[in-house]
């Protein structure tokens, strides 16, 4: 598959970039290198081939789920006009 200048001047307005003849016949070179590398990888026999996501094995490391406030509640309502428990006290908006 080879592009040609029409394809990308066409492929630019629709991407609404501005590109001049000089520019369109630069891009058209190295989108054609591009599909050539995309083709030699498609010839790759990848038949049997685990996916994975790096070439090094690694496992993600987890911590443990412990629920706790944070210990960050006093400091949180500290500045607070209006305090209970260390919650926000708030006027009363509905009867």
């Amino acid at each position: 598959m080879s592009v040609d200048k029409d394809t990308v001047l066409r492929v630019a307005k629709l991407a609404r970039i501005a590109v001049s003849d000089a520019e369109a016949e630069t891009m058209k070179g190295e989108l054609n290198e591009i599909l050539d590398w995309v083709e030699q990888l498609q010839a790759v026999d990848v038949e049997g081939v685990e996916p994975m996501t790096a070439v090094v094995e690694t496992r993600i490391k987890m911590r443990t789920d412990v629920v706790n406030d944070g210990e960050k509640a006093g400091d949180i309502v500290q500045n607070a006009p209006l305090q209970e428990d260390q919650f926000f006290m708030v006027p009363k908006v509905v009867e």
